[in-house]
């Protein structure tokens, strides 16, 4: 006889709780959902993709509320998004000079001020391509 995966979901769901971020269980173990233990069961390539489609569509979603990034090209957008990814979207608004840049189309401009940040100091490469990308609009 199978067992009842709706009864154990409910016992689960009512022992375990949800958390919707992590936290450290009775043992110290890094915890998240419904007691998935991170540090030993980690997660899934399934899951982990299906967390990356639900993450970009957040980004775009913040993105499409800004004017300048609407007018742009899709290659320069992605460009934008994957930025949005590193830093948040709080973190890309207060690009400030770039979003300038970008109301003029000075796509040069735009990508001087990405590197000229702290976040390019500490991404390094990432932020060479993602400046190459936004100067030229190849990608």
């Amino acid at each position: 006889m199978p067992m009842n995966r709706e009864l154990l979901r409910s016992q689960l769901e009512r022992h375990e709780g949800l958390r919707l971020k992590p936290y450290r269980d009775i043992v110290g173990k890094l915890t998240v959902g419904y007691g998935r233990n991170l540090e030993d069961v980690g997660i899934s390539r399934d899951e982990a993709d299906f967390m990356l489609d639900n993450d970009i569509d957040q980004v775009e979603q913040h993105l499409k509320t800004v004017d300048e990034y609407n007018e742009l090209d899709e290659v320069r957008q992605t460009v934008l998004a994957n930025l949005c990814f590193n830093v948040g979207f709080k973190g890309i608004i207060g690009f400030k000079r770039m979003w300038r840049a970008l109301a003029k189309r000075d796509y040069e401009g735009a990508a001087t001020e990405m590197l000229d940040s702290k976040w390019a100091k500490q991404v390094g490469r990432r932020a060479s391509e993602l400046a190459e990308i936004m100067r030229t609009g190849d990608a």
